[in-house]
């Protein structure tokens, strides 16, 4: 019997076809249309993230712009109409699900792990039944969004540290690798076993220098 692994899956990309927070927020403001008067509020935003390329910050400023003050009941509501409606029925990709059954059935451990907020990233977590998400923490100020991080952007370095941690959390357990651009290569080259999917040239080229396989899932 072959041992189990951790098998580390990121979201937006790799799993799905696309991105999921701009489909996020976008219809939550369309459904909201008196946000649309903070829409000004993107333009500062927009040139501190040219200057600082701070993209945590700016994470934070477009989710404040479009949903802080937002009573929690309504973002969960959207939430779980935006997981269940939109990211299960039409955003994953056929052989994203399969990799993750294949390591279900040889008793593998599962972990999400993404730069996505947790407004709605672990629901699809559980959704697809990972044991673990580990993604960017949005702070609450009581029942409202208050949009600040209370973690640091997910992305990049910070997911090598979350990789750590979660050597840490599960040791003895080879690791297993999974993402689709150049920010999760930072993980990925720290794994036992990496797949980089989906990702454009420059990120396969830099994929294939670290000794990291490549392919595409459909």
């Amino acid at each position: 019997m072959t041992a189990p692994t951790l098998a580390v899956f990121d979201l937006d990309g790799t799993l799905t076809w696309n991105d999921t927070l701009l489909p996020f927020l976008t219809g939550y403001w369309w459904r909201h249309p008196l946000r649309w008067l903070r829409a000004w509020r993107l333009l500062p935003a927009v040139a501190a993230f040219l200057v600082t390329r701070d993209r945590g910050r700016f994470k934070s400023r477009v989710i404040q712009t479009v949903m802080g003050g937002a009573a929690r009941a309504s973002i969960e509501a959207w939430a779980d109409h935006f997981v269940d409606a939109i990211v299960l029925k039409r955003s994953l990709r056929p052989e994203a699900l399969a990799t993750v059954e294949t390591h279900r059935a040889a008793g593998d451990r599962l972990v999400l792990l993404s730069a996505s907020p947790d407004l709605y990233v672990p629901r699809i977590g559980r959704r697809l039944g990972f044991e673990k998400t580990l993604c960017t923490e949005i702070a609450w100020a009581a029942d409202r969004l208050d949009g600040t991080l209370l973690t640091p952007n997910r992305r990049g370095e910070e997911k090598r540290r979350c990789l750590e941690a979660l050597r840490r959390e599960y040791p003895g357990l080879p690791v297993v690798a999974y993402g689709n651009s150049g920010s999760d290569l930072p993980h990925m080259i720290d794994a036992e076993r990496a797949l980089l999917v989906n990702a454009d040239g420059a990120a396969r080229r830099a994929a294939d220098r670290a000794g990291i396989a490549v392919g595409d899932w459909h």
